[in-house]
């Protein structure tokens, strides 16, 4: 069975993101300048790159290598063709990490935002330990109401990822990466339309 992301256009998903009601793709991009800049590293993994939001804030002198993952080749495509600057330090990798994360080359850093909600903990505790970073940085999203998908005219695009959608939660995320040998060193918080906010944790290896 397909994962439902392999078949989300990207340019509904991005216009969703977007929409002055949701306001996640604004948001998740100015918290990952931060990601990008906070640690001393040379390698980072972006785990559900999608189309690279937030990738012109790679620092040049930085980082030696980037790997971006996503399940959606379309989509690593695009970020390929957006962001042509990157091209000797960016590889890209179509995987799926329900089954795949073996595949997973070591990085410094792990950024993984909005993404645990599709893997659940297991699978991302066996994505860090493949990948071995020092760092890991995640944002996942916190529902004060109901839903949490926010109504706008493309939400039907996502009905089908019920089948692999996992409520996270802060506490849970937080034991799941103790139990694998990182400790919680920073975290940030910003607020969201529609009751919705976006909690970023980050980890050290201990």
């Amino acid at each position: 069975m397909a994962n439902p992301w392999e078949e989300i256009p990207l340019s509904d998903y991005e216009k969703h993101m977007k929409l002055g009601s949701v306001m996640q793709l604004q948001t998740l991009n100015e918290m990952m300048k931060g990601q990008f800049a906070a640690y001393p590293v040379s390698s980072i993994m972006i785990l559900g790159i999608a189309g690279g939001n937030g990738l012109e804030h790679i620092p040049r002198d930085k980082f030696k290598t980037i790997y971006g993952v996503d399940i959606n080749n379309s989509y690593l495509q695009t970020v390929i063709q957006r962001y042509p600057e990157l091209n000797g330090h960016l590889e890209c990798l179509c995987l799926n990490l329900i089954d795949e994360t073996e595949k997973l080359p070591k990085a410094e850093l792990l950024v993984a935002n909005l993404l645990v909600e599709y893997i659940g903990y297991d699978c991302f505790q066996k994505a860090v330990k493949q990948v071995q970073p020092k760092y890991v940085s995640c944002i996942i999203q916190i529902n004060i109401d109901d839903g949490w998908v926010s109504d706008s005219p493309y939400i039907h695009v996502f009905d089908k990822l019920d089948e692999v959608h996992h409520q996270v939660e802060e506490d849970l995320l937080i034991q799941a990466l103790e139990g694998i040998g990182y400790k919680k060193i920073a975290q940030n918080e910003k607020a969201l339309p529609n009751g919705k906010k976006l909690v970023q944790l980050d980890f050290m290896e201990m």
